[in-house]
């Protein structure tokens, strides 16, 4: 069923690349299963088929049983999550629902760690114990260093890194290729994962064009990201819930209260709308009250 399909994909981005609680993947997840219904029982097949007039004929579904409105909100934002995913991954060619706005709107503030929990993650694994402890020190590294999402951090071939430059060529949502700049902290680790650790780990597939392999050689992908960041974050002793995009977010918001410009910071990210990375204008008052009595002529 491709209703079910996409919905399917959609709670495991959710959960292992934007580490979502299960609770409110769950939730989601059952309002999309009730729009499903919906479009199934009048005639439509699948999720890339419907325009801006099934979703309002569906919302209008939702007003007559009656719904409470922050109901109905709720539904309008489990449908524009699941769109914008389908249009970041390139399976529709625009997100039409991103100019539908809620009857009860909200922003939700990206969490991020301060920059000694940082340091704290990313010590949590060594660079001298092994191949394995080697690739998880730098997965971290590169989740920080360059905001990278779990998804682009999975597909990062080890062709894509110019440890010269001090450069990545990252492939992110939709295939979108973007160049993003690195801390020299991460290539260090990876020059020492490339010459002592990657070798050992390709053994049983040598051909394997991925940077980071497990203990069998294969590509890793985002679940096993979302588990080596938890495992850090225990080590760590971070008693709060971290994962893979908590790291990007402490990387845009780190770059910003340092007096990074939000230009820079959307290119990095690879953000299409300027909107997307406006958000870090909000998560550190003191850092923005800070900037603004540096820079400001009336300070």
């Amino acid at each position: 069923m491709a209703f079910e399909r996409d919905i399917g994909l959609l709670v495991g981005y959710l959960t292992f690349e934007r580490g979502l609680s299960a609770n409110s993947v769950a939730a989601y997840a059952s309002d999309l299963r009730d729009a499903a219904v919906f479009f199934e029982e009048s005639g439509r097949k699948e999720w890339l088929l419907l325009g801006v007039d099934d979703l309002l004929d569906y919302l209008q579904h939702c007003k007559e049983h009656p719904m409470k409105s922050s109901t109905v909100a709720r539904r309008l934002i489990s449908l524009r999550l699941l769109f914008s995913y389908l249009a970041d991954e390139g399976r529709i060619e625009k997100d039409f629902t991103a100019v539908m706005d809620s009857p009860r709107r909200w922003k939700i503030l990206p969490d991020f760690l301060s920059e000694s929990e940082v340091d704290q993650l990313i010590t949590a694994f060594s660079t001298t114990e092994g191949e394995l402890e080697m690739r998880n020190r730098l997965m971290i590294e590169l989740l920080y260093g360059s905001g990278l999402r779990a998804s682009e951090l999975t597909s990062l071939k080890v062709t894509d890194c110019d440890i010269e430059g001090g450069i990545l060529r990252v492939t992110g949502k939709g295939s979108k290729t973007r160049v993003v700049p690195c801390g020299r902290p991460a290539f260090r680790v990876m020059r020492r994962y490339l010459s002592m650790a990657r070798p050992v780990l390709a053994e049983k597939n040598p051909k394997a064009p991925w940077l980071l392999l497990s203990k069998s050689g294969r590509k890793l992908n985002r679940e096993w990201v979302w588990s080596i960041v938890q495992i850090a974050a225990v080590r760590a002793g971070i008693n709060r819930s971290v994962h893979p995009h908590t790291l990007r977010h402490s990387f845009a918001t780190h770059l910003l209260s340092h007096g990074a410009d939000l230009r820079c910071i959307q290119e990095m990210l690879g953000h299409s709308d300027i909107s997307t990375t406006e958000v870090y204008t909000h998560v550190d008052p003191n850092g923005a009250l800070a900037v603004l009595r540096r820079l400001h002529p009336r300070r």
